[in-house]
């Protein structure tokens, strides 16, 4: 009631006192636990003999509770700082929820240089499945495919940048970095493949001709904070980026196509053949492309 510390010298001689119970102690001292003003508790010393506590006593009772309310505010902060992350990554990439709740967070989102290998992806035909499906049945195979794609993402140590429908941008080595990039890239595109191709074999039973292509590109990217005030990305920009996606749009299904820089830094780890130059939108040039056949 009084927020402030409680000293009974005798509780056999103070009218105030009607606890019921068992009496084993004749001398209290307590203190309030405070978070905010909030009373959550109270720390409490007692003596079996009658004898008065001293101001040091009432003192150290006093730094003892202070502190505990300090350590209790403090859990129940990490408990709502965990119940937030939780929530995040249920709507952000996993490393990404990790980086806005970091201690480098802000500068990271406020734009940085990294080397990143981009895996796009995209399902043949869906334009033409999305034209005739009932809208049920549309979101149903959506629904599918991205549960897929997200146990694998995840597995691998993607990140997943965005998905439009039935296109999918996952890179690697950013925001945490890891090792062989280019390999955890591939692996997951096979993987994709795999996976995916069974979905197909369902889908192709109710008359749905869908298969994926990939495009897979390395190269350094600009990283950071995307959109507006009221709704941030967290989102990559550069060439390479667009390589991988024009990439995935020449991909036929079932398959994964690399761009020059990609197969260079795979070479010898992975089965790759030779598919010709290509002339890929917004590129100046010509593109040797390979294509991936497996692992070594």
């Amino acid at each position: 009631m009084t927020r402030i510390p409680v000293h009974i010298p005798d509780i056999e001689a103070d009218p105030e006192y009607a606890y019921p119970g068992p009496r084993p102690y004749r001398s209290m001292l307590g203190s309030p636990i405070l978070v905010e003003e909030d009373l959550i508790g109270v720390v409490v010393v007692v003596r079996a003999e009658q004898q008065p506590f001293s101001d040091d006593d009432m003192a150290l009772l006093k730094t003892f509770s202070d502190q505990a309310a300090i350590a209790i505010a403090n859990a129940r902060l990490l408990e709502t700082v965990e119940r937030q992350r939780t929530e995040l990554s249920r709507f952000l990439s996993p490393q990404v929820a990790e980086l806005i709740t970091s201690p480098d967070g802000k500068q990271l989102l406020a734009g940085h240089r990294a080397y990143l290998t981009i895996a796009y992806f995209d399902l043949r035909g869906f334009t033409a499945f999305a034209e005739t499906a009932e809208p049920e049945e549309l979101i149903d195979i959506v629904r599918e495919y991205h549960a897929i794609a997200g146990e694998i993402v995840t597995a691998h140590s993607g990140t997943l940048e965005h998905f439009a429908g039935d296109g999918l941008m996952v890179f690697f080595n950013d925001p945490v970095q890891i090792d062989e990039p280019e390999l955890e890239a591939a692996k997951l595109a096979l993987a994709m493949r795999e996976r995916i191709g069974e979905c197909a074999e369902g889908w192709r039973k109710r008359g749905y001709e869908l298969g994926l292509g990939v495009g897979i590109a390395v190269g350094y990217a600009t990283l950071g904070q995307i959109g507006f005030e009221g709704r941030y990305d967290y989102g990559a920009l550069g060439s390479v980026t667009n390589i991988a996606a024009r990439l995935s749009d020449e991909a036929e299904a079932g398959q994964i196509l690399l761009s020059q820089r990609a197969y260079a830094a795979l070479e010898g780890r992975v089965e790759a053949r030779a598919v010709g130059p290509l002339e890929l939108k917004g590129l100046a040039r010509p593109m040797d492309v390979y294509e991936l056949v497996g692992l070594s």
